[in-house]
Formats: C-alpha cells, structure tokens, sequence
C-alpha cells in the first residue's frame, strides 16, 4: 500500500486539488449573488407615498433639496453627492419610538465611523419646535459627529415633501392640519446615485444588522 501511495503520490496530490477547486467553483456558481433592489415609488405601500407620484415605477431618485443642520449650517444635495446615507424622520420631544432610533442610528455612525462613503440624515418633523439649538442639544445628548450625521430643520412643507415624494416613508397626519404627518419608524438607504435601496425599522436590532451589511455591500460595489 506505501509503494501505491509513492507511486501515485503526485497524481492524488493534483487530483486532491483539482477536486477542491471544482468543488469550490461549483458552490459560488450555486450560491446566490447578493443584491439589493432599486426602490420606485409604485414598489411601496401607497400610504408612505404622495399621490403624485405613486405610479412612477423607474428612475426615481431623491430630489434636491436644502435645510439647516444642528449647527445652523445650510445642508443641501452637495453634501450627500457621491455618497451612501440613511435617511429618516424624527423629533426631539418624542418619548415613544424616536430615542431608540436615534440610539441605533448612533450604532450606525460607530459602525462607519472610518468610511467617508457613509453619512447620515435625520430629519425633523416638528421643525416648529426643533430649532438650531434644540437640534445641537439633542446632538450632543447622543454624540452625533457633524462631519458624518445631520440633524436637520427647515420649512414644514419642503420636509413634507422630501418625506413623501422622494424618501416615501412617511404617512399623512390628520386631514385638518396642513402637511401634518405620523413620523415613522423608518429608516431609508440612499446609494451614491440618490436611488431609494431600502427600507429598515430603526427600533428592530435584526433590521440594524441587515441595514450595516446592506451599507457595506453597496460601499464595495
């Protein structure tokens, strides 16, 4: 049996290799490429979208847009060109659903604290309240890094209007109140290309992990 195995040594060793390569390329070919879907406002529950635009099913991207951040800078387009981000909605005086997004949304800022690719934006919903130094506080009440996360205010109606027809993650509030809304617990993945990538629960830690290896798959893209 050695005399075998010295004679054929050679041939095992190369048929030994040549399996585990086949075996190797066999598994990839099987295995499912990781993608992530391009979001139009006619993929999405019609009570998070404006009416305008529920029957657009391609090329749907996030509007240009301009507001003040925490440290009363104007934030506009420019800021976010080039860049993967998550967006969502919020106010400083919510007790409910908003102090645990903000907390994951920290989570976030940490996990790509290194990556210049990656930024955040949070948007207030109560901008009537929420002023520069209401924002600034709540910053610095969960350490939000300026160069990486905006905490944004502005007019009611053009936040209104970002929610619903560009980000189409909020729903309406009350008829009675102009450009009222029911903040959500959504958070929205915007790649490079201002497309919507995906939408996540900001209080669900199993939607976190998936929202980090969603941002680092298009970061490698």
């Amino acid at each position: 049996m050695s005399e075998f195995l010295k004679k054929y040594r050679l041939f095992l060793g190369v048929f030994i290799v040549f399996s585990i390569i086949v075996l190797t390329l066999f598994y990839s070919a099987l295995k499912p490429k990781k993608t992530l879907p391009i979001y139009n406002p006619a993929d999405v529950n019609p009570e998070l979208v404006d009416s305008t635009v529920q029957y657009k099913s391609k090329y749907h991207t996030i509007a240009d847009f301009s507001f003040i951040n925490q440290n009363g800078k104007t934030i506009t387009q420019k800021d976010y060109e080039g860049k993967i981000y998550v967006a969502d909605f919020f106010f400083t005086t919510c007790g409910s659903i908003c102090p645990k997004m903000t907390t994951n949304l920290s989570e976030i800022q940490t996990a790509f604290a290194h990556n210049p690719k990656v930024k955040l934006l949070s948007h207030t919903v109560f901008p009537e309240t929420d002023s520069v130094p209401v924002l600034q506080a709540y910053a610095k009440k969960y350490k939000v890094d300026a160069s990486q996360w905006n905490l944004v205010t502005g007019d009611k109606k053009e936040i209104y209007t970002m929610a619903r027809k560009s980000y189409l993650a909020v729903k309406l509030g009350k008829p009675s109140e102009l450009y009222d809304m029911v903040h959500t617990e959504n958070f929205v993945l915007v790649d490079t290309k201002r497309r919507v990538r995906g939408f996540y629960d900001g209080t669900n830690k199993e939607d976190m992990k998936r929202l980090i290896e969603d941002i680092t798959f298009l970061s490698n893209e």
